[in-house]
């Protein structure tokens, strides 16, 4: 009997080509939000020449990035050509939304795209051209990039609050914010019971920012302030509660280490660590976010990475933590939890 020969598949070069404008997306949000594009459809649908008249944007160039925004699901078109909101363009791409990422795409996505452009001299050094993650060149940068990114952080700041039953609090509850940038994740939690003190701790520099959060959620009371950097300032101690919320990435496994084991000496018996971070996986194939945050890593700090859930397990166990575990909730990754025996 004859056999039927299995064609291989052909490779065909689509895809590449389609990775080679991968480039075009976050920034063709970009120049709609910072051409009020999105806030001008807010009030309804509205053709290309009511939304130039409206933003003064050009026509020819309204036309190219709308249009481009319905490809990508963010816009659609009626019959009359009238260009209206979809439900996440409405819900994350207008600027008076509590959700919205048009600080993200309208500031920071440009700035940071523009410093992946010598990636290939970085990769050869492997260092980056300027380092963020030092308080000379990253207090004007973070200053700008925390306010942007509380709606990727707020919302597991509030299951983590919820995780700890803090409404359920009889007691005060005390709570380090380490490199607490806008003070989002204290901020969560203080909503969640009056019985929560926060000790905010960041560089000089960007304590201001902080405590301008704080007012702006009108729980500034609740907080107090440490000016310095991880390794050198005074945590104090008996602390129930310890956070650090996306800092381990950007300082690498040189300084989380010990970082790690001030923090255990920081928190009282029974006190818990939270981390927040882009999680790879041990093999490093995945998830490809994560993957790519390693790059932005790359760019942007002298050593910092992307790590997996048992790195950092076992940092946290070389530190004295026990009951290290994963709490599911919104963000890139899961929670990274442990507790102090």
């Amino acid at each position: 009997m004859a056999t039927k020969t299995r064609r291989k598949k052909q490779v065909t070069p689509e895809r590449l080509q389609e990775l080679g404008f991968a480039y075009a997306p976050p920034l063709i949000i970009a120049a709609a939000v910072n051409n009020k594009v999105f806030d001008s459809l807010e009030s309804g649908p509205k053709t290309i020449e009511q939304v130039s008249k409206e933003t003064g944007a050009s026509r020819r160039g309204l036309r190219a990035i709308m249009n481009a925004l319905i490809g990508l699901k963010l816009l659609k078109k009626d019959g009359q050509n009238k260009y209206s909101l979809t439900p996440e363009s409405a819900a994350f791409l207008v600027s008076n939304k509590p959700g919205s990422l048009t600080g993200l795409f309208g500031t920071i996505v440009p700035h940071l795209a523009s410093k992946w452009l010598p990636l290939t001299d970085i990769v050869r050094n492997g260092q980056p051209l300027k380092a963020v993650n030092q308080e000379t060149e990253g207090t004007e940068f973070f200053s700008q990039l925390v306010e942007n990114i509380i709606p990727m952080s707020y919302p597991g700041a509030q299951k983590l609050g919820e995780h700890l039953k803090l409404a359920r609090a009889k007691q005060e509850v005390r709570v380090l914010d380490l490199a607490a940038g806008s003070g989002i994740w204290g901020i969560a939690l203080t909503q969640k019971s009056p019985r929560v003190r926060v000790t905010a701790l960041d560089w000089a520099g960007m304590i201001p920012t902080t405590k301008r959060f704080t007012q702006k959620f009108g729980v500034a009371d609740r907080f107090n302030y440490v000016e310095g950097d991880l390794l050198e300032a005074n945590f104090g101690n008996g602390y129930d509660l310890a956070i650090l919320g996306h800092i381990l990435h950007s300082e690498g496994e040189e300084r989380s280490r010990p970082l790690l084991k001030k923090t255990f000496r920081a928190l009282k018996v029974g006190g818990t660590i939270a981390i927040a971070e882009w999680l790879v996986n041990d093999e490093r194939t995945e998830p490809v976010h994560s993957l790519m945050f390693a790059v932005q890593m790359l760019v942007n700090t002298e050593k910092g990475d992307t790590f997996s859930f048992n790195e950092i397990k076992s940092w946290l166990e070389d530190a004295g933590f026990k009951k290290v575990r994963k709490l599911q909730a919104p963000g890139p990754s899961p929670l990274v939890l442990a507790t102090k025996p």
